[in-house]
């Protein structure tokens, strides 16, 4: 994924601290506490720096309504629980995805530097938002990062009629000398939600096998999307449903069963996750081993390149150089999103940052 050299039409660039900032302030005002509103001020503005838009700076307004509305607990009691010290279960008590996980994933690497490998679960969350955040910020601190999510059904799965699984994602990390960290951020659909939207917005045919309508006939017709089907077919349903299990089920708290019974409150909102972080010295790695994830990248890259393509990249690197990119340039805020910003700006009583020129 690489930036354009110049902005779509509308869009205005601002740069990353004033927009890291800005967010901070207005998920303050929208009842969050100073700590927690730039956690996830931070997590917003990585994605938007790395180019992923739909995690990014557009999660604003839309966190501001979930706390509006009470879905999200501005004033959480986050509780951890354990009862071994290789794995512990956050309760995040209704608390934004940034928050609980970033509460997760330095509990994980905190038990980690003394177990070598820590499992930590989290339960009852509000969107996670991008669960690449949390696998870097172990790789940052040398570790091996893996994360997983399981949410609210909104995918089709092999054989079923309808919704019956979620998008749930995976990610792993895995720090290097010197190259950007191999970064595998990736659903179990084919296409996102918002893929979907945008093609519905635009009126673009959606590609074979990705979306379906609402019984669960595969469909190319915007117009009949609802919902994305999943990633290989039966691969990506099986993924999503063993997703559910090691989160969900895993902490006692199961989405999938309550969200297909007959209690209304089984489709109530929520998200559960589980990171993990390996430290490769536990394994004897630790000398050598971000010189061997070079070696390995390195290798890749120096591969013949297959006819019409750019050239060769692990996953991760491309994202990387678009948030060097958009570092230096700022970062592009659709029309749409910044007038929800200001609109809220104006609301609150907060001065709107400059856009960079």
């Amino acid at each position: 994924m690489t930036d354009t050299p110049t902005s779509k039409p509308g869009k205005v660039r601002l740069a990353a601290q004033d927009l890291r900032t800005f967010s901070a302030v207005l998920l303050e005002k929208g009842g969050l506490s100073p700590e927690h509103a730039a956690t996830t001020a931070d997590v917003f503005v990585w994605a938007a720096l790395r180019g992923v838009d739909s995690h990014g700076i557009a999660r604003v307004p839309a966190y501001l309504e979930l706390l509006a509305k009470g879905v999200a607990n501005a004033q959480a009691e986050i509780k951890v629980e354990s009862g071994t010290p290789a794995a512990a279960v956050i309760d995040a008590d209704r608390a934004p995805g940034p928050v609980a996980l970033s509460a997760a994933a330095e509990e994980a690497v905190n038990r980690a530097r003394t177990t070598g490998i820590a499992s930590v679960g989290v339960r009852g969350t509000v969107h996670t938002g991008a669960i690449g955040y949390y696998v870097s910020k172990i790789a940052e601190q040398g570790l091996i990062g893996l994360g997983f999510v399981a949410g609210m059904p909104n995918m089709g799965y092999t054989g079923v009629k309808g919704a019956a699984v979620a998008t749930s994602p995976l990610a792993i990390a895995v720090p290097a000398e010197n190259r950007a960290p191999l970064l595998l951020d990736m659903a179990t659909a084919t296409i996102a939600l918002g893929k979907i939207r945008q093609a519905k917005a635009s009126g673009t045919p959606l590609p074979e096998g990705a979306a379906a309508t609402a019984d669960g006939t595969p469909t190319t017709d915007p117009k009949e999307a609802v919902m994305p089907l999943p990633l290989g077919g039966a691969k990506g349903s099986g993924m999503s449903l063993a997703f559910e299990l090691l989160t969900s089920v895993l902490v006692g708290a199961p989405i999938f069963a309550a969200f297909h019974s007959d209690d209304p409150a089984g489709r109530k909102h929520r998200q559960n996750a589980l990171l993990i972080a390996v430290d490769p010295a536990a394994f004897g790695g630790a000398e050598g081993f971000t010189e061997g994830v070079d070696a390995t990248l390195s290798t890749l890259k120096g591969l013949p390149v297959a006819d019409g393509a750019d050239g060769v990249y692990y996953p991760g690197e491309r994202s990387a150089a678009v948030a060097v990119e958009r570092a230096a340039r700022g970062i592009p805020v659709a029309p749409k999103v910044w007038r929800e910003l200001t609109e809220n700006a104006e609301k609150f009583g907060v001065t709107s940052p400059t856009p960079v020129a």
